[in-house]
């Protein structure tokens, strides 16, 4: 019997300014989550199919549209970003964060069978343990993965996936504008 185990890691931004993207709050909010082909079909992809992207975009858009938020849009740019930074960590399959000015979320799972979904899906049911009164994680739980996800400036994502020299899979995705900032509510 195989014995699957994960890790999740989400980065804090100690930013103590609010103004990001200020016409992200003017976007329409969607009702209803459109179908994953829906969602990929008039992107102009080059180094991550549609399929792929989807298994991406859906849990993450699943999430934000059932509190009320905007779905979010897949970025190459920031794609190629975590593509890089992923290929970074294959020797290692550190759980090491880029440091860069984007939001990051990474997921660590033993073997090689673990998929974009199960990342994304891991993060989201941190909502548990998000008090949004508080805002603040319940009393030893991790919440910013979730924080993340549903931050209502972040409008775009990027992901990758690699598995490691040791068999182990790594995914990492970033977020543009950044969430996670000090002092602020995500929605």
């Amino acid at each position: 019997m195989e014995i699957k185990i994960f890790v999740s890691l989400a980065t804090c931004s100690f930013i103590l300014f609010s103004c990001f993207l200020p016409a992200c709050s003017t976007l329409p909010v969607a009702s209803t989550l459109p179908k994953a082909s829906t969602i990929v079909s008039s992107l102009k992809v080059s180094s991550t199919s549609r399929k792929v992207i989807a298994q991406y975009l859906v849990p993450h858009n699943r999430a934000r549209i059932k509190i009320g938020l905007h779905p979010l849009r897949w970025s190459e740019e920031l794609a190629t970003f975590a593509k890089k930074w992923a290929k970074k960590r294959k020797g290692d399959c550190a759980f090491i964060h880029s440091n860069s000015d984007y939001g990051e979320n990474m997921f660590w799972g033993s073997g090689k069978d673990w998929k974009p979904a199960d990342a994304v899906n891991d993060w989201t049911q941190e909502k548990r343990y998000y008090s949004h009164r508080k805002n603040s994680c319940l009393m030893n739980q991790n919440c910013y993965h979730y924080t993340q996800v549903v931050w209502k400036e972040s409008s775009f994502v990027g992901c990758a996936r690699v598995i490691c020299n040791s068999g182990d899979t790594l995914i990492t995705c970033n977020y543009n504008p950044h969430g996670n900032v000090v002092g602020q509510k995500p929605f």
